[in-house]
């Protein structure tokens, strides 16, 4: 992968699974490696309806562990 995407649902898709198989240890780390700020990410797909959660090391829907 080149550059994560822009749409929403396949950023997140992307991130999780990036995350997931542990090719990046942190969102920090995964956002730095294709040239993004973490917050910058985390306020865009805040924007979507989506948060990071650090225990899981995933972003989910906003209210999901409510």
């Amino acid at each position: 992968m080149e550059y994560l995407p822009k749409d929403p649902a396949i950023l997140v898709s992307c991130i999780n699974m990036l995350l997931r198989d542990e090719e990046y240890d942190s969102l920090e780390q995964l956002c730095y490696a294709f040239g993004r700020e973490p917050q910058e990410v985390k306020n865009y797909l805040d924007h979507y309806g989506y948060v990071y959660c650090e225990e899981q090391k995933q972003m989910r829907p906003k209210g999901f562990d409510e």
